[in-house]
């Protein structure tokens, strides 16, 4: 008996319920709606919810790709252009004393042997300027080039080990550009009739 009174009391409130709100109740208790909707969604508005959250969570991909893209090329850009102003700080000299050293040693190759004599007074000094014409072009630009990063990455080891004993390894080195750069100073100063203008650093 009790259990159909709580059937009855349970049907009279839904009723009380439907009577009061204007809905009718269903089967499933009093959290739908007469269409069969939760909380007064229907079916067209769910959908349109979830089609608003798909295209909200592809254009959120999608700005978030473009962003990372954009971040990308201008990260790449200035590490580039910063690599370009160090290379080019560290190289412009060492360039233009290479080809100082080229076109000095083949301008006096070129002379005729009445104007060397004029200007270089002894054989001795003729033939050193001849031996390094001769090995500045026995090297190729890949040669000198591969000489130039040799040197660049002496000079770093040569930081970073800041020894004596590897001091005096890398200022020992007989292969190297500023070699070549050295040697015509020093005939150089000891011709006094040619001038050039080698670079110091």
């Amino acid at each position: 008996m009790e259990s159909s009174f709580a059937k009855d009391l349970y049907s009279e409130s839904s009723h009380l319920l439907k009577v009061e709100s204007g809905s009718s109740p269903t089967a499933n208790g009093d959290l739908q709606d007469e269409d069969g909707s939760f909380w007064g969604d229907s079916d067209e508005e769910l959908d349109k919810a979830s089609e608003l959250d798909r295209e909200w969570e592809r254009r959120r991909d999608q700005f978030h790709t473009i962003g990372y893209r954009d971040g990308l090329i201008a990260g790449k850009e200035a590490i580039a252009q910063d690599g370009f102003n160090i290379g080019f700080k560290e190289s412009v000299l060492e360039g233009y004393n290479w080809g100082m050293v080229r076109g000095v040693t083949s301008a006096l190759a070129c002379l005729p042997e009445g104007l060397k004599e004029r200007l270089i007074e002894t054989q001795e000094k003729m033939n050193k300027f001849q031996t390094l014409n001769e090995s500045v072009h026995s090297l190729s630009t890949m040669d000198a080039l591969k000489l130039f990063h040799d040197d660049i990455m002496a000079k770093k080891e040569h930081l970073k080990a800041a020894s004596e004993e590897a001091s005096s390894q890398n200022d020992g080195s007989d292969c190297s550009l500023g070699n070549y750069v050295g040697e015509l100073q020093s005939l150089l100063l000891k011709t006094p009739a040619i001038e050039s203008h080698l670079s110091e650093k």
